[in-house]
């Protein structure tokens, strides 16, 4: 079992500001996240879009913004379990039991809910033969690049990110861009680009086309597409990027008995408490009165969790306010040298 001081369920934007505000005031914590990188949203819906209302940053990317935070939280030494859902939850005494999917057990006296809208999965294909190429030649996002050199790639989807994947992959790829319907929609502009790497022949576009089949035994070597008009085709693959967004669920946290309204859970705004001590909730998935749905707003909601977690952290300790510029604690926190 895994004792700390808090876990935090979600390692988006505002789960990893509360990794921040948790270790400047001296608590260690455990983060856990169902999706394989950090950054949630930001990393998985825009990772190259811009964010233009970030305090002091005029302008940065999801993935920007979620390196900026890694670094932010890298003195505190938090360990994150990706790749894992929380299952199950209870209480024993003043402290919460949570255990995963790949079971392992975190004990803590405080959990942060910071899962924006709940749990992210890909959308997959539906195909059955599809799950054996899964994680080798069927991937829903990219983490790396390199390994697609010099390849075919066949890219499903008609939003930003199998947009922005053709324009980038084409630059050192065969790329077939399929989508199941004639429109695309994504960005204008990005369209643009994509029509033009078309006519320079960089970009095969077809539409529109459904998956019907994958080909190959062990090594997959190609797809069979079919237009809306029954017409068949194959197509040479030796990579499937499917974009088809996101399945966003409440999951589990839909049964831990917290007073949820409309897949939000309301909050206490002194605390971002909800109805169970000890349980908390950050980010697009709070409610109350107000509520703006922005990053800015959970930074602040994060902050004001950590402090409430102190409380129940450290019960015999009083919590004192310090701020960042002047406490010699925060700095030894942080390894800043005097």
């Amino acid at each position: 079992m895994i004792k700390t001081d808090a876990i935090i369920i979600g390692a988006g934007p505002t789960g990893l500001f509360a990794v921040h505000q948790l270790g400047i005031i001296g608590l260690k914590c455990e983060i856990i996240d169902n999706l394989d990188r950090a950054g949630g949203q930001c990393i998985e819906l825009y990772p190259d879009k811009p964010i233009y209302d970030i305090p002091a940053i005029p302008e940065c990317t999801g993935e920007e913004l979620t390196n900026g935070l890694l670094k932010q939280v890298a003195p505190f030494k938090a360990n994150f379990h990706l790749n894992q859902r929380v299952e199950e939850i209870k209480q024993e005494d003043n402290s919460w039991i949570l255990k995963t999917n790949k079971g392992n057990v975190f004990s803590a006296p405080n959990v942060i809910i910071a899962g924006g809208v709940g749990s992210f999965e890909p959308r997959k294909l539906t195909l059955k033969e599809a799950e054996k190429f899964e994680g080798s030649q069927i991937f829903y996002s990219v983490v790396n690049k390199k390994i697609f050199q010099n390849k075919k790639i066949s890219i499903f989807g008609g939003g930003d990110s199998a947009l922005d994947w053709a324009l980038e992959l084409s630059k050192t790829n065969q790329v077939t861009l399929i989508h199941r319907r004639s429109e695309f929609r994504g960005a204008a502009h990005t369209l643009n680009e994509v029509r033009q790497k078309e006519k320079e022949g960089k970009i095969l576009i077809k539409t529109p086309y459904n998956l019907t089949s994958i080909e190959g035994d062990k090594i997959m070597t190609g797809i069979e597409i079919k237009h809306e008009n029954e017409k068949l085709e194959k197509v040479k693959a030796d990579y499937i990027l499917s974009f088809f967004g996101l399945i966003m669920k409440l999951g589990p946290i839909a049964e831990w008995g917290l007073n949820i309204d409309k897949k939000t859970i309301p909050v206490n705004t002194e605390t971002f408490q909800t109805n169970k001590e000890g349980i908390f909730a950050i980010g697009d998935i709070c409610t109350y009165p107000g509520k703006l749905k922005l990053i800015l707003s959970g930074f602040h909601e994060g902050a004001l969790a950590a402090r409430a977690c102190f409380k129940r952290a450290k019960p015999n300790e009083t919590y004192k306010f310090e701020f960042t510029t002047a406490s010699k604690n925060i700095h030894d926190r942080l390894g800043l040298k005097k």
